[in-house]
């Protein structure tokens, strides 16, 4: 019963994520050669070079809070990355059908760890139904589904993939925003600039939560005083 419920949730998570990513992301291109900030990227920043838009970025996140000390933490790690922005221009998931996707991600040995989960964090599982109403086996599928439960959380610098991304014309606005959340994350005390190693798409720990999301929504789960979705899974089971 528990496999089956997690299943019925895991599918219905990837249907979710699908409709919802497809009308996010205009359709894929061809990844472009050079590997220094491009004219295109330039031109909607009023022909601003990255290092001046860069400047107004860290403006904007103090404007927004963020402190001067957190600034200079984590400038050595606002680069820009044009290899990044290739993969966001490049991606092909979204021509697959979606019975191949689905097959592929609700996978059997996914159940399986998603049932030794639910057993292992009995008591964050039973905590977070009562408070949010979530059952287990929905908090365990997007678990499972994001990151194969903490083994798969991405090994890329979180911060070069946001600022490279905000750079970039396609979504510029809102990458901005997610580049001053992950100030924020960083300013409160839950991560460090190192640690935050993620997907290339700037998505962080085992839910894969972009920056403005783990900041509205991540919770201090074990009661240790950070918001720690790498490595704590009573955080991750009590955020999502």
């Amino acid at each position: 019963m528990v496999q089956t419920r997690f299943l019925i949730a895991a599918v219905t998570l990837l249907a979710c994520t699908a409709t919802a990513s497809a009308q996010m992301l205009p359709p894929p291109a061809r990844p472009a050669a050079p590997k220094a900030p491009s004219p295109r990227a330039a031109s909607c920043h009023n022909g601003a070079s990255f290092d001046r838009f860069l400047a107004d970025v860290k403006q904007q996140a103090v404007a927004a809070g963020v402190s001067q000390r957190t600034i200079a933490e984590a400038s050595p790690y606002l680069v820009y990355d044009q290899g990044i922005v290739n993969r966001d221009r490049g991606q092909r998931v979204f021509g697959q059908l979606f019975t191949e996707f689905a097959g592929r991600m609700a996978a059997p040995y996914r159940m399986q760890n998603g049932q030794q989960h639910i057993k292992r964090y009995a008591a964050a599982f039973a905590r977070a139904e009562k408070e949010y109403g979530v059952p287990p086996a929905v908090i365990a599928a997007f678990w499972g589904l994001e990151s194969d439960f903490g083994a798969n959380m991405g090994n890329l610098p979180t911060l070069k993939s946001l600022v490279s991304l905000a750079y970039d014309c396609r979504r510029s606005e809102m990458f901005v925003g997610e580049t001053i959340a992950a100030l924020k994350i960083i300013d409160r005390g839950d991560l460090h600039p190192d640690e935050m190693i993620g997907s290339w798409a700037g998505e962080l720990g085992q839910t894969q939560f972009l920056p403005v999301h783990y900041v509205n929504y991540a919770v201090d789960y074990d009661g240790d005083g950070r918001r720690d979705l790498l490595r704590s899974p009573a955080d991750v089971i009590g955020s999502p």
